[in-house]
Formats: structure tokens, C-alpha cells, sequence
């Protein structure tokens, strides 16, 4: 049977939409605009780096980052977001959401401004510091995912959760477009300024010595929305899930909570003791009850997010890579650094405009009307196949009178990313889990992300090499090729489809139902009259 459910999680539940929940959806949803900008910015913007740091005086091809380099470059971020959100995961369920919520902005603001700072002038300094700080800056990144999500759905109703926190990590793709517009603007302005001509004409020429700001000015960039952020942030009070359910003080639940509804609650301390001291309610992660109750789904909420990582960073950290095989970018060899800039983010921001941002606001409009499942479970298929669509008949995208169908069909990935798993698997973890154990349960599945990333970085990079040595990238060996690539990146998405039949549908449940927190005891229900609270019997 239910437990009495506790007046202030019941207000909760049972509010209307307030100014409150929007509040929360721009405070929380910034960390995630910033998140995004950091994360993508990098793919920006190493073609320059290589141009800057690694031409040979002479060579017919501009310079690349060796190897070695590149994926240390592309994936020492998701490293530190790696361990960020493992570590913030969990002390998240230990001190609070609040409390380490203002940390992990301002790692990230101090991380990005920093790493647009180098010491030393060589190679070597350059890179070194750009990935020390880029690692510390995941590191906050990780934070921000188990806590914003858990954050955004201890606050909200149940009626229109699963939009608000989709709404959150919608603002991704807005921090992606920012990072394309910025890069625009920055090496159109630089361009302009200091005129360079093609490298295939003037080595010399094609590289202006000012190109060196035009990385570090974007990569800074990432911490200006962040730390615009950081004073709301610590004027949000805790969650009352948190502050009654885990710290156990129902008084000051109540009181949070009865400025934030403008309603009055009581706080029904000998409940809420009668609730966190229920045994059934005291089991732990490493617990024979939690692999009973929640096993398999975390084995689900981890296994779809790994998968997806896998697809959706190789596609996105690469989308340079595969534009310029397809002829949609000239070499790099017929432009000059600031034009391969400019050109690699003009790409980038019709790919976000087409495919990545409706994606994410679809799934805001749908989400509690469609439920979480459905729009996994369709993701994942459309995404193996425009996936197949892609790989199968390569040759033919790679014509030039088909390019523009190529970008249509590659932006179709993008679409049901968004409208899918890139959305739901953010959503769910943050929903099934117990109050003690969300925000680690959230930490652990996103870390498994991350780990698909970072195959996805490190991976794609080989893999999407050419098979003829003669046309690999200097320093890489030969690979599968894009097109073996992309059908790889298909049968991946297939199995996510398999692995979301571990997840649990969560629309239109509070998190007590759906984390079995709510059970044994015989209830009664509680309603709201616009001025005051009252119990009714069942």
C-alpha cells in the first residue's frame, strides 16, 4: 500500500505552472547553455590550432594537430566530466544539491576564461595548458548534470515535469549555437581586420600572426553566461525532497517551500521522521533491495546513455571531419586559417538551427503527453535509420548535385537525438530513483555517457580514417572509412533501442511512486485550497 504522502512534497506535486518553475529553467538551464558552448567550442576551433602550432615550413597541406594531440584536445573534457559527475553525483546525496551547485560554476567559469591563457609560447605549453584547464572545466560540467536534473525534478509537478527538465537540457543547443555564432563573428571580424589569402597561395600569408586571439577569444567566451548565473544559483533554496526526506527537517522544508508556492504548509515533522526512519527507505546503493528494486534500471539508464554518447559526440565533435569528406567544405589548403574558421561554424550553426535545437524543443512540447519511452524508443530507431540512409549509399552523397540532401539527412540524426535519447536519457534518471541515492543514480548513468563520448572522441577519429594510407590524415593509420563509420554508428543505435526496454515509463508519476519511497502505510491523500491545506481521508 501508499504511505501518507507529506503535505509539502504533495504541494509540489500538485502545483500549477508558477513563475518559480521558470525561474528554476533559466537558472539551471544556463549551466547547461554553458555546458553545451565548452564542451563544442573545441571542434571549432582545433583546425586553427593545428595551422598555428603544427604547419611544416613547406608542406603542400596546412598543418593538423598530431594524433596524439587532437585526442587529447577532443577528450580530455569529457575525462574531467567523467569524474565530475561521479564525484558531484554523490556529494550531491551527501551535503545537498544547493551547496555544491555554486562550485561546480564556478569551476566552470574560472576553467573556461583560463583556458584561453597559455604557459609558454611553444606547442607544447599552448596544448598543455589548454587541456589541464580543459579537464578541470569538465569536471565542473559533470557537476552540473546530476544536480541540475535532480534539482529541476525535485521542484516540479508531476503534471509537467518531464517539459521542464527537458526545457533545462534544451539549452544545450542553444550554448551549441552560440558557439558556432560567436566563432562567426569573431573570425569574420578577425578576417576583415587582417586580410589572408588561401594557404595554397601564400603559406605565410594564409596565417595572420592575430589568428592565435581568435581561438582564445572563443574558448573564454564559455565563461561569461556562466558566471551571469552564479548570484540566482545561491539564492535558490534546497529542494524540499532533499531537505525533508534526506536531512530530515520537515520545518524548514516547509518554510522553503511555503515562499516559493506562496501557499502555507505545515510541517509534519513526526511524518517525515516515520518516513526516512521506514527501513524500506534506508537501503543502500550497494544494497541486495536497490539491485531488486532498481537494478535493471539503472543497468537500462546507463547502457542508452553510454550508447547514445557513442553516436551523438562522434557526430558532433566530427561534423567537420565528415563535411569535408563529403566535399560540403573545401580543403583546408584552398582557404586561409580565419575562412576555415568561419566556414567549419557556419556548418556547425545550420546543423544546430536544422536538426539540433527543434529536436530539443520538440521533446519539451511532447514529453508529457507522448512519455518518456516512446520518444526513446522512436529516437533511437529513426536515428539507426537515417544512419544506414547516410552509410549505405555513400558514394552517392558524396557527389556534389547530393550534398545538400547529405546535410538534410545528417541533420535528421541530429533531430531525433534530441527528439530521443539525448533528451530522455538526461530525464529519467532524475525521476526513478530515491531521494538519497538521485543525484549519484543521475551521476553514475550520465558518467556511463561520457564514457561512450569518450569512445566516440577517441574511436571516430581513427575509425572514420580512410582504408587507402595514401589519403589518412598525417599521423593516423588507415581506418574503416566514414561510411563503415556510419553503419557502426547505426548498429549502435540499434541496440539502444534494446536496452530502453529496461527503462521505466516515469509520465505523470510523482518520484515517490516511481521510487517506491511512497509504499506500506495506509494513506490518506492531501489537497490545496488556493488559501490554506487540509487532509481528507481516503
Amino acid at each position: 500500500m501508499a504511505r501518507e504522502k507529506l503535505v509539502v512534497l504533495d504541494a509540489l506535486d500538485s502545483a500549477k505552472t508558477q513563475w518559480y518553475h521558470f525561474t528554476a529553467i533559466v537558472i539551471a538551464g544556463m549551466g547547461f547553455f554553458t555546458d553545451a558552448y565548452d564542451i563544442f567550442c573545441i571542434s571549432l576551433v582545433t583546425k586553427l590550432l593545428g595551422r598555428i602550432y603544427y604547419t611544416v615550413e613547406g608542406s603542400e597541406t596546412p598543418g593538423t594537430l598530431p594524433p596524439n594531440v587532437s585526442d587529447a584536445v577532443n577528450g580530455v573534457a569529457f575525462c574531467g566530466t567523467f569524474a565530475g559527475q561521479l564525484f558531484f553525483g554523490w556529494l550531491g546525496d551527501k551535503l545537498g544539491r544547493k551547496r555544491v551547485y555554486g562550485l561546480t560554476l564556478m569551476l566552470m567559469v574560472v576553467c573556461a576564461i583560463a583556458s584561453g591563457l597559455s604557459f609558454g609560447h611553444s606547442a607544447a605549453g599552448v596544448i598543455s595548458t589548454l587541456c589541464f584547464f580543459r579537464f578541470w572545466l569538465g569536471f565542473g560540467i559533470g557537476g552540473d548534470y546530476p544536480l541540475s536534473a535532480t534539482i529541476m525534478s525535485e521542484y516540479a509537478n508531476k503534471k509537467t515535469r518531464g517539459a521542464f527538465i527537458a526545457a533545462v537540457f534544451a539549452m544545450q543547443g542553444f550554448g551549441n549555437l552560440t558557439g558556432g555564432i560567436v566563432a562567426l563573428i569573431i573570425s569574420s571580424a578577425f578576417d576583415h581586420s587582417f586580410k589572408a589569402v588561401p594557404y595554397d597561395v601564400s603559406p605565410a600569408g594564409s596565417l595572420p600572426p592575430q589568428a592565435d586571439y581568435v581561438w582564445r577569444i572563443i574558448v573564454m567566451f564559455g565563461g561569461v553566461p556562466a558566471a551571469l548565473t552564479y548570484y540566482w544559483r545561491m539564492k535558490m533554496p534546497e529542494t524540499a525532497r532533499y531537505t525533508a526526506l534526506v536531512a530530515n527537517n520537515a520545518k524548514q522544508a516547509a518554510q522553503d517551500m511555503s515562499k516559493v508556492l506562496q501557499v502555507e504548509i505545515i510541517a509534519q515533522e513526526e511524518k517525515t521522521d516515520e518516513f526516512v526512519q521506514n527501513p524500506g527507505n534506508s537501503f543502500g546503493l550497494f544494497s541486495k533491495q536497490f539491485a531488486k528494486r532498481h537494478g535493471l534500471h539503472l543497468v537500462g539508464t546507463t547502457v542508452c546513455w553510454f550508447l547514445l554518447d557513442i553516436a551523438f559526440y562522434s557526430q558532433n565533435l566530427f561534423q567537420k571531419d565528415i563535411f569535408s569528406a563529403v566535399g560540403w567544405l573545401p580543403t583546408a589548403k584552398s582557404m586561409s586559417a580565419l575562412q576555415e574558421v568561419y566556414k567549419i561554424a557556419r556548418a556547425q550553426t545550420i546543423i544546430a538551427i536544422c536538426g539540433l535545437i527543434p529536436g530539443y524543443w520538440f521533446t519539451v512540447a511532447l514529453i508529457d503527453r507522448l512519455g518518456r519511452f516512446w520518444i526513446q524508443l522512436q529516437g533511437f530507431f529513426f536515428m539507426t535509420v537515417f544512419m544506414f540512409a547516410l552509410a549505405i549509399p555513400y558514394n552517392h552523397w558524396t557527389l556534389k548535385e547530393n550534398r545538400v540532401g547529405f546535410v538534410v539527412m545528417y541533420s535528421m540524426t541530429f533531430f531525433f537525438a534530441n527528439f530521443g535519447p539525448n533528451s530522455t536519457t538526461f530525464i529519467v534518471p532524475a525521476e526513478i530513483f530515491p531521494a538519497r541515492l538521485r543525484s549519484t543514480c543521475h551521476g553514475i548513468s550520465a558518467a556511463c555517457g561520457k564514457v561512450g563520448a569518450i569512445v566516440g572522441a577517441f574511436g571516430f577519429l581513427y575509425a572514420a580514417q580512410s582504408t587507402d594510407p595514401a589519403l589518412t590524415d598525417a599521423g593516423y593509420p588507415p581506418g574503416i572509412g566514414v561510411k563503415n563509420s556510419l553503419l557502426m554508428l547505426g548498429g549502435i543505435n540499434f541496440f539502444g533501442m534494446l536496452f530502453t526496454l529496461l527503462v521505466p515509463e516515469s509520465n505523470g508519476k510523482s518520484l515517490e511512486e516511481l521510487s517506491g519511497e511512497n509504499e506500506e502505510i495506509s494513506v490518506e491523500t492531501v489537497e490545496y485550497p488556493a488559501s490554506s491545506s487540509r487532509t481528507v481521508p481516503v
